[in-house]
């Protein structure tokens, strides 16, 4: 269940990034209006709005941050990795405790 809902979201994630990008969105003068067809897409855009990667541009419409985007993707996968190397070594000394 839970990987089906990471799924999920990562696709949320891409749909969105790939709206602005597949439009050439990527500064204020080249803002294109954002519908999100989901909720997932809505959340996910709300989330990339507090993170600074998707910014107002002109007449209503947004835009990708690229150098926000590539450092909001950077920091995620940081975190993803130290939790992954957190959980092998949780693993790992459970093993040799109960060995």
């Amino acid at each position: 269940m839970a990987t089906a809902a990471a799924a999920v979201v990562a696709k949320a994630r891409r749909d969105v990034i790939s709206h602005f990008m597949s439009r050439d969105a990527v500064s204020p003068a080249q803002a294109v209006p954002f519908a999100p067809e989901r909720r997932v897409q809505r959340r996910m855009f709300e989330r990339f709005q507090e993170a600074g990667v998707v910014r107002p541009g002109a007449k209503g419409g947004w835009y990708l941050d690229v150098p926000e985007w590539d450092r909001y993707s950077r920091t995620r996968r940081r975190r993803a990795g130290a939790l992954i190397a957190g959980s092998v070594a949780i693993a790992g000394a459970l093993v040799a405790l109960f060995a």
